[in-house]
């Protein structure tokens, strides 16, 4: 294996070319060596802008070329997990665009594909790897809030294209697929354990029947999450935890600028702010980062940052909130 993770791309999804193929191509670890598409024209395009060697006109020709190491899978959800094993399965190591499947139950395929194979597997959630997030847990952790009891967060944006992919039901569409598992993923990572139960509120799109808005209460232990997400609101997001003795907001959590620093901001509960201290986080790419983390995870033989494990429990909390918001109860994940 050579110095660097030589990376393959299955597909030509707008988050990748424009987003994580330019970020890894940043990375000291990887190299990302070739891309797919069903469409070979498409593929050499995207080869030709990107600077990518090689191209191919199906995902099967790429999962056979033995100087791929890795495969990043920015698939529709509803492919994740079957191109995610078939991946597996050539020897691929696999980092695969969240939500990592349609279900707890495909996510535990994930799981055996992994362990039948020896590939290192993980979802592909960004945040956490992002240096604001490491310190938001760690300052938790020290008691920098005294003891953690709440969260909140908002996450929204407007789509109503019915021909998107996240307004597609049947393909594993809407809010809380798309970004409700966020806020998700960050709370269980900030808070350090898994809620008991939850309670959720949906309000579907007439159309498209994709849940356009979503409300959630996670129950931890320690405290209380909550959020709303929406895939037809005015584009905003921000998370707040809330302690005994202060508070932290991160200024922009989930789509961190690759232009500028990031801010977090730390208060002691002035009403007014003027206690408020701000943590600046200098300016990196967080694509590149998870990129270079996955990379090293293979060079260096060593677990993957987020076990599958955690992506089957963030599955169970994401279909405890939908049975809840049918059942109108709490529901455990």
């Amino acid at each position: 294996m050579s110095a660097k993770i030589r990376w393959g791309i299955l597909g030509v999804a707008k988050i990748a070319v424009e987003k994580v193929i330019p970020a890894m191509q940043q990375g000291e670890f990887s190299e990302v060596a070739a891309i797919a598409s069903r469409d070979a024209a498409r593929a050499a395009s995207a080869a030709e802008s990107l600077g990518i060697a090689k191209s191919y006109g199906s995902y099967e020709e790429l999962l056979a070329d033995p100087d791929i190491d890795a495969v990043y899978n920015p698939l529709p959800n509803h492919l994740h997990v079957p191109w995610s094993v078939k991946a597996a399965e050539a020897g691929k190591h696999v980092l695969c665009e969240k939500p990592i499947a349609l279900s707890s139950a495909e996510a535990l395929e994930l799981i055996e594909a992994r362990n039948r194979t020896g590939v290192k597997l993980q979802e592909a959630f960004m945040v956490r790897t992002h240096p604001q997030w490491l310190a938001v847990r760690e300052r938790v952790r020290e008691g920098a809030v005294g003891k953690l009891l709440g969260a909140q967060y908002v996450f929204s944006y407007f789509n109503r294209d019915p021909e998107n992919i996240r307004n597609k039901a049947d393909i594993g569409g809407g809010g809380l697929m798309d970004i409700g598992c966020y806020p998700i993923t960050t709370s269980r990572f900030v808070f350090g354990e898994e809620p008991t139960r939850v309670l959720g509120l949906v309000e579907r799109d007439p159309d498209m029947e994709i849940d356009r808005f979503t409300s959630a209460i996670l129950d931890f232990p320690g405290g209380q999450a909550s959020f709303i997400c929406s895939t037809q609101m005015v584009s905003y997001q921000r998370a707040n935890f809330f302690g005994t003795e202060g508070r932290l907001e991160v200024e922009i959590p989930f789509n961190a600028p690759p232009d500028r620093p990031c801010r977090v901001f730390h208060s002691g509960g002035d009403l007014f702010g003027e206690d408020i201290e701000t943590l600046e986080f200098a300016t990196c790419d967080q694509y590149t980062v998870q990129g270079d983390d996955f990379s090293r995870a293979i060079l260096e033989d060593r677990e993957v940052t987020t076990p599958l494990e955690d992506a089957v429990a963030n599955m169970r909390v994401i279909e405890a909130i939908l049975r809840s918001a049918e059942s109108g109860c709490w529901e455990t994940p």
